[in-house]
């Protein structure tokens, strides 16, 4: 166990049984949207380069008039 959790289990241990609850379920769901955060980040390293690529192909694009302003209607 490291200290971090340690610390945790002996703040919720000074707490009734009902908040303590209430501080897992606190817990659980920053948890889940920690990792959902995570995994978003993991992904966008991963396509870094390519997004990268297609914003400069995107500027020349731009610079030669053969680019159009978004039309959200469309979408």
């Amino acid at each position: 166990m490291t200290t971090a959790i340690a610390t945790i289990t002996k703040m919720l241990e000074t707490l009734p049984e009902e908040a303590q609850e209430r501080v897992v379920e606190h817990l659980r769901e920053y948890i889940l949207d920690l990792q959902d955060e995570l995994l978003w980040d993991r992904l966008f390293q991963r396509t870094q380069d390519q997004l990268a690529a297609v914003a400069r192909q995107a500027k020349v694009e731009i610079a030669m008039g053969r680019a159009e302003p978004m039309d959200f209607e469309r979408l």
